[in-house]
């Protein structure tokens, strides 16, 4: 699905890349003074602890140097000293304005390993719960975007969406922001009365409420010249940093994890993934915009079609026994007992999964020796190589140009110092 930007300028560079690459060209041959400047740790328009060291010719960006690591957690060797069921909250704090989709990248890499298949009615719940959780990491990426270059009615928009989808995560797991829902094996609980309902009520209100901020934003002349040509990537750039997701996408790159290595069964669901040619911060946007929509299709398809059943796994040593049969059997008692203590008994061996979460693709790598607890565990987080490009694309642009670039590429630092 192509999308278009609408350019007066046919030339996809335009008239502001056009300068950028010319400053790049001349910026050797001047001779004057620059300025080392740090942005950030603190800085709003960074988006978290991020520092940006830059050096400024005048106004102008001659170099930038990203400074990660002032939130380093190490979630990776925490995971090696933990039960696999055990790591799930840590999952919540990587990308944690989707957790419910981190939640079911991490199960479904241990799940691999284990060779584990989910029950289709445990399927859809992931696939519905992954959908939400991309609007609402949108709907929170197009809101600071639009707030950061002076657009700020429309995060009062996107984050009035964002509530109600918490509103759902607190009827579904228990929790509003931290949710922890996913297992390994399943989920916590099936979709509680009413559930279905109040899905299809946000589904309607968020479809308004996108179509609202498309007409605050798609013609807005001061958005528009802040956002087009600007922050231009091109898809051999793209690829050569690794990057994945809507910015991959909006570079004209067709690659989408649901559909080009399908899990929980996306083959399933009819959707679109749109594409853009242009690589400049504007068409990130409508990427993410389009993004939303294609969500609450699947969303609505997920719901249609829901099975019935189990939604978790019926493998007695894996999965902990219901609550009720614990309290009436010693033998489930004791069950229960041995794999709260002990973990799951992974096989030997070693595994990677890759999920297409709202940033990009979330990868898990593990390592096992065997046991309830992994030998080694990397995290790919899409962030921390989405990031990577900002020391190639922001020379040659002003100092005012950041936000918009910074804001466009939606990167969380949680993932990037994991």
């Amino acid at each position: 699905m192509s999308i278009s930007t609408e350019y007066e300028s046919p030339d996809t560079l335009g008239r502001a890349a056009k300068a950028v690459e010319s400053y790049k060209e001349e910026a050797d041959d001047l001779v004057g003074e620059r300025m080392t400047l740090n942005m950030g740790p603190s800085h709003p328009a960074t988006h978290g602890v991020l520092r940006l060291i830059l050096e400024l010719d005048g106004e102008v960006i001659h170099s930038a140097d990203p400074d990660v690591g002032f939130l380093h957690r190490g979630d990776e060797k925490i995971a090696e000293n933990m039960h696999y069921n055990q790591f799930v909250p840590y999952t919540d704090r990587l990308d944690y304005l989707a957790p419910l989709a981190n939640n079911v990248a991490y199960a479904c890499a241990v799940e691999k390993l284990m060779g584990w298949e989910l029950p289709p009615r445990g399927q859809a719940l992931r696939v519905l719960c992954c959908e939400l959780a991309r609007i609402s990491a949108h709907m929170l990426g197009v809101g600071v975007c639009a707030m950061d270059v002076g657009a700020m009615t429309v995060f009062l928009y996107t984050f009035t969406e964002r509530e109600k989808i918490y509103n759902l995560c607190e009827q579904l797991t228990g929790a509003r922001f931290t949710t922890s829902y996913t297992r390994v094996g399943g989920q916590l609980r099936d979709m509680p009365p009413g559930f279905d309902a109040a899905v299809r009520t946000f589904l309607v209100e968020c479809e308004v409420a996108i179509g609202e901020i498309s007409k605050l934003l798609d013609n807005n002349k001061i958005f528009r010249d802040r956002m087009m040509d600007i922050g231009v990537i091109s898809p051999e750039s793209a690829i050569s940093f690794g990057m994945t997701g809507p910015n991959l996408r909006a570079s004209g790159i067709d690659r989408d994890l649901r559909k080009n290595s399908p899990y929980l069964g996306y083959e399933k669901y009819d959707f679109d993934v749109p594409i853009a040619a242009e690589g400049d911060c504007y068409a990130r946007y409508q990427i993410r915009m389009e993004e939303m929509r294609q969500a609450i299709r699947i969303c609505r398809q997920v719901l249609d079609t829901m099975p019935s059943g189990p939604v978790n796994l019926a493998d007695p040593k894996g999965v902990l026994p219901a609550k009720e049969r614990v309290a009436m059997s010693m033998e489930e008692l004791i069950h229960h007992f041995i794999i709260a203590t002990q973990g799951i008994d992974a096989p030997e061996g070693e595994v990677y999964f890759a999920a297409e979460n709202p940033k990009g693709e979330l990868g898990f790598y593990i390592h096992s020796k065997g046991g309830g607890v992994p030998n080694r565990l990397k995290i790919r987080s899409p962030s921390f190589c989405n990031l990577s490009i900002v020391s190639k694309l922001l020379p040659g642009h002003m100092v005012s140009d950041i936000p918009a670039i910074l804001g466009s590429l939606d990167f969380v630092m949680g993932e990037c110092d994991r």
